[in-house]
């Protein structure tokens, strides 16, 4: 895993640009950095060496497209810095590439492509990626089994080819100014190149308020955009650019495979993804929590290895209870493996918030990214690369809102007006049952569009709370048309491919990947494999989830790797105490002072920010609808008033 960026329109003079825009992200490879410069591209890299640790630097450079090309590094200058104009032209090849991620079946490729002729220099999964471009052009993204974004330059067209990967594991961000394209893993590289001017996009923050993260194509930086999941582009020589998508996840409900046959085929591709991301010329740990994704990937790694490293956070002040690290243990001792644990002080988990906040990009209102700061960072003590347990949620019906369809069935009977009737008499009332009510009368289109449904604020919320609102999309209009891929399956599935391109891409991966290069960690994800999901496309949604239960065959799955009380066991969820904190006076008064001050002003009716906090003290939960607000002006303050890096909070 490493980071990336680049530009057009290059020329010599360009050198210290590049330079800056490596150096600003330095976290997300401390192992090496290097730099492409030619009339018309300038590529640079930092990397975190985890394959081919002597092989495989970057830029790469290969010398033509014939079979026996050889590949070279980038031409350097003695004291390391690229060398640009017509001197360095010859050494510079046809082609070059900057990548971060991993390829983990670049061995099957690479003896594939061996069998066709081509010749390769170097034992990495660059060198792979970049032949197999060469050898199947855009074809090469469909025999992918890894997490990637890249930028191949193609010297004789003067063409820039990017891809992101299928699920949106790795980012990568783009803008266009003055006629350049300006590209990166992080935004803080963009900001680094005085072609693009700061401005901020006053609809992401309108969005921002009811998905709790950055909901569109562009980020919270007008200008910047980021390249979908399973997308790719051409940025062409006359400053045209192409973007399609190249693969598109379906769902073929497989009936006639019996619930037997169903949790033998989780069970092989969950062995066989852990398998293939457990490649690496480094040790592999993995993360390891109370619930059953992380259980289930750190058992299947230790049948690899049986003296993997496993890590957990939990809070100080549940200490003695049944957190996180009490749970995993009970876990790390009956299979016989290494726990390393951590207890996030409260004072800790606050003073590390502005420095999350800057690495994170955006703002991100998502409370455990602080938690993953921590994990992460105690597990980067150890090793270089771990497991991560994100996407089984989406893939195999996890969340619990997911069985609200179940549950929204035995009320079909009613007729719609009489429910939303029901639903208005409830919450007049204030009793329990309006939102049950409310949806039931609804399809799932009207309601659902994030996991912060009902903890975010709702589009009239917002309308009050915004000094001056753009006048934004509904969310349900904003997830409309990836509803319409999917409007002949059920409710439930609907929800999960909504997920798939909302929540699990803008707020989970973006802090998996985020938090983990704070600490130069790769985080693999076995679960977001393509091949695992082929297994989960197939199953029916009656093997997923009902109105009792989640994830109902991948935990039959899991229990052939750890005890079956814990794979049977509930959902807890990371149990972050900010309800609590934002009670006590300390807190109250340090956010307050926040919500009144004249950055809050600026964007809120400061008056409704203040009565969220007063209703939360007196009782009723607002915690996440403030966390949201004050995640924003962290982050806003930060990046356009005092446009300085944030002390890292001490060890």
């Amino acid at each position: 895993m490493c980071g990336i960026c680049g530009f057009t329109g290059a020329n010599e003079a360009d050198a210290p640009i590049l330079k800056a825009m490596c150096d600003v992200m330095a976290h997300r490879g401390p192992d090496g950095e290097g730099q492409y410069l030619d009339q018309g591209i300038a590529l640079g890299h930092r990397r975190l060496s985890l394959i081919d640790l002597a092989g495989g630097n970057q830029p790469m450079v290969r010398a033509t497209a014939e079979h026996d090309a050889a590949v070279t590094s980038p031409a350097l200058a003695s004291d390391g810095s690229p060398i640009a104009g017509p001197e360095a032209a010859a050494t510079k090849g046809d082609f070059a590439i900057v990548f971060n991620g991993e390829i983990y079946n670049y061995r099957d490729l690479r003896a594939e492509l061996e069998s066709e002729g081509w010749a390769f220099k170097t034992n990495s999964d660059t060198e792979v990626l970049l032949t197999g471009y060469l050898a199947w052009g855009e074809g090469v993204l469909d025999r992918l089994r890894g997490m990637f974004a890249f930028a191949i330059w193609n010297r004789t067209t003067r063409e820039l080819f990017c891809a992101r990967d299928f699920f949106g594991i790795k980012p990568l961000y783009y803008t266009v100014q003055e006629g350049r394209f300006v590209f990166a893993s992080e935004i803080k590289c963009i900001l680094e190149h005085p072609v693009y001017q700061r401005e901020l996009n006053e609809e992401a923050l309108e969005q921002y308020l009811c998905f709790q993260f950055s909901a569109l194509d562009e980020t919270f930086f007008k200008g910047i955009f980021k390249l979908a999941p399973a997308h790719c582009m051409t940025v062409r020589a006359d400053g045209s650019i192409d973007i399609r998508r190249y693969w598109r996840p379906t769902y073929e409900f497989d009936e006639s495979r019996s619930r037997q046959d169903t949790v033998d085929a989780i069970d092989a591709a969950m062995r066989e993804s852990v398998r293939y991301h457990n490649v690496a010329d480094v040790e592999v740990g993995s993360f390891l929590s109370s619930g059953i994704d992380s259980s289930y990937m750190a058992a299947c790694l230790a049948k690899e290895n049986p003296d993997i490293k496993t890590f957990t956070v939990g809070f100080a002040e549940y200490e003695g209870e049944r957190d996180e690290i009490t749970w995993a243990r009970e876990l790390a001792d009956e299979l016989k493996i290494e726990n390393n644990s951590k207890h996030i002080s409260e004072e800790e988990y606050w003073e590390s918030l502005p420095r999350v906040q800057w690495h994170m990009d955006e703002p991100s209102a998502d409370p455990s990214a602080v938690a993953l700061y921590f994990v992460d960072q105690e597990a980067a003590k150890k090793v270089k690369a771990v497991l991560s347990g994100e996407g089984a949620d989406e893939f195999f019906g996890g969340y619990r809102i997911y069985q609200t369809p179940f549950a929204n069935a035995k009320l079909s009977w009613a007729p719609k007006g009489l429910l939303r009737s029901a639903s208005k008499a409830a919450r007049a009332l204030g009793v329990r049952g309006a939102n049950y009510l409310e949806r039931a009368s609804e399809t799932v289109e009207d309601w659902y569009y994030t996991n912060a449904n009902g903890v975010a604020f709702s589009p009239e919320e917002r309308e009050r709370l915004l000094r001056r609102p753009v006048q934004a999309c509904s969310p349900q209009k904003l997830t409309a048309p990836v509803y319409a891929e999917v409007e002949n399956l059920d409710e439930t599935t609907r929800m999960q491919y909504v997920d798939l391109h909302f929540w699990l891409v803008g707020d989970i991966l973006l802090k998996t990947d985020k938090m983990s290069m704070a600490h130069s960690l790769e985080s693999r994800v076995p679960f977001l494999d393509k091949q695992v999901f082929d297994v989960s496309r197939t199953i029916p949604t009656r093997l997923k989830a009902n109105d009792e239960q989640t994830k109902l065959t991948l935990r039959e799955a899991s229990e052939r790797a750890i005890p079956k009380d814990w794979a049977q066991k509930e959902k807890l969820g990371f149990p972050v105490p900010v309800v609590n904190w934002l009670r006590q006076e300390r807190y109250y008064n340090q956010i307050r002072e926040w919500f009144t001050g004249e950055l809050a002003s600026t964007f809120f009716n400061t008056d409704e920010l203040v009565k969220l906090l007063d209703e939360h003290k007196a009782g009723a939960d607002r915690s996440r609808k403030i966390w949201i607000v004050y995640m924003f002006l962290m982050w806003y303050k930060i990046y356009f008033v005092d446009r300085s890096i944030p002390d890292k909070p001490a060890a």
